[in-house]
């Protein structure tokens, strides 16, 4: 594209974000402030009687100062999953830059526009907090790079698929055992933020048969699955767009802090300010379709531009900068390798292996807690990838290196003397 091209698109995409608000309309703000000084509550919202646990354990059961869902945010920061989002990769897995976003900082961010989001339209915030925080729990290392890369091996053994936001049900309800509410689980389920929607309508699920079926069909019938996938609650629905929100301007500030791309590489011209631009104008325009409807909407302008960001960020970022231009190739035969010789472990019963001393001990023990323990011989593919999905990149790059001394990962190098 020529110079003059590159402007006069620039010149459209720009009068396009400017037909979108970054404030609610005053007709809007009188309607929320006269709703609250009546009491009024949102009927559409998730209300704390509602929350429904597969156990009836007392020790779960909510409290006027620790409600459900307080509950379910608290079993999740409490988790070895949760600590180890510090460890795992957001896009940028090889970069030698403490001020790159790792996952943790993602969820909260989610968490934060979402609760944002919630707050104006009088919906449970607690159980927006909770989804946010827990939604990636199942991701594994090197982000969707890894994610794909265990995948393709998973696939090509059971014909089964791995999505990280099946596992994370996985991970909060069978792995640890922790009796997280229905409504936290669906909205970890559907959050996924790869299926961008305009209108978000609610599913009509009701109960942990409908999660177990919609979890099954994800394994068995993959992205046919995955992409149909709605949440029950509008709790769920604000935290999914707002993965979106979260990810699409905070990943190019990461670029051009990487080095990846200049303040000027992208088609508005904003650079690492699109971030903020993307926050507030988007919360706005949400909340302004959404407010007392029965579904999480946004303009037709919105939806459109936040498509086209997120394919700029497909086409500068995710496929020509992230882990994916870097290291795919090494990274999914290490996946490989990893997967078929954690496997042979599981066979021989070697009990001084890492997959037992480091996962599979380590499961039991959470479990024990509620008398229950892991059948991991049950399915011993299934077993192999709750291990690989729980690393860090540190420790997988590690081990790898340990194990196959041919795979050769770049070492990070910090501090550059001549």
């Amino acid at each position: 594209m020529s110079g003059i091209g590159i402007d006069a698109h620039r010149t459209e995409v720009r009068e396009n974000m400017e037909r979108i608000p970054d404030r609610l309309s005053d007709g809007l703000i009188e309607r929320i402030e006269d709703d609250r000084a009546r009491g009024w509550v949102n009927p559409y919202r998730t209300d704390d009687g509602s929350a429904l646990r597969r156990e009836a354990r007392p020790s779960d059961a909510g409290s006027i100062w620790r409600p459900p869902f307080v509950r379910d945010v608290e079993k999740i920061i409490h988790t070895p999953a949760y600590n180890r989002y510090a460890g795992k990769t957001q896009v940028f897995s090889f970069r030698s830059n403490d001020d790159l976003s790792r996952r943790g900082i993602h969820v909260q961010l989610v968490s934060r526009i979402a609760r944002d989001i919630g707050y104006a339209l009088g919906l449970n915030c607690d159980l927006i907090e909770a989804i946010g925080l827990a939604h990636d729990l199942g991701h594994t290392p090197f982000g969707h790079a890894g994610e794909r890369a265990l995948n393709d091996v998973y696939h090509a053994r059971t014909g089964r698929w791995f999505f990280h936001n099946v596992h994370s049900v996985r991970v909060l309800d069978a792995l640890y055992g922790r009796n997280v509410t229905l409504q936290t689980l669906d909205g970890c389920l559907t959050h996924n933020g790869e299926y961008e929607q305009r209108v978000f309508e609610l599913s009509g699920a009701r109960g942990f048969d409908d999660l177990d079926r919609a979890v099954a069909e994800c394994r068995e019938r993959g992205h046919a699955a995955v992409g149909s996938l709605r949440p029950m609650t509008l709790e769920g629905c604000v935290v999914r767009i707002s993965d979106i929100i979260a990810y699409v301007g905070r990943d190019r500030q990461d670029a051009i802090a990487a080095g990846l791309l200049n303040q000027d590489g992208f088609e508005d011209g904003l650079g690492g300010a699109y971030n903020s631009w993307i926050l507030s104008h988007a919360s706005a325009d949400i909340i302004e379709h959404s407010y007392g409807r029965d579904r999480i909407e946004m303009s037709e302008e919105l939806f459109c531009e936040i498509r086209r960001a997120k394919a700029e960020n497909y086409r500068k970022i995710y496929r020509s900068s992230g882990i994916e231009g870097e290291r795919a190739e090494v990274l999914g035969r290490a996946f490989s390798l990893m997967y078929e010789h954690c496997l042979g472990d599981l066979r021989a019963r070697d009990e001084s292996s890492y997959i037992f001393r480091h996962h599979i001990a380590r499961i039991d023990a959470a479990l024990s807690h509620y008398g229950k323990r892991y059948a991991w011989e049950d399915d011993l593919d299934q077993t192999v990838v709750d291990y690989i999905a729980s690393m860090t990149d540190g420790y997988f790059s590690e081990l790898a290196q340990k194990l196959f001394p041919e795979i050769r990962f770049p070492q990070r190098t910090y501090i550059n003397e001549c």
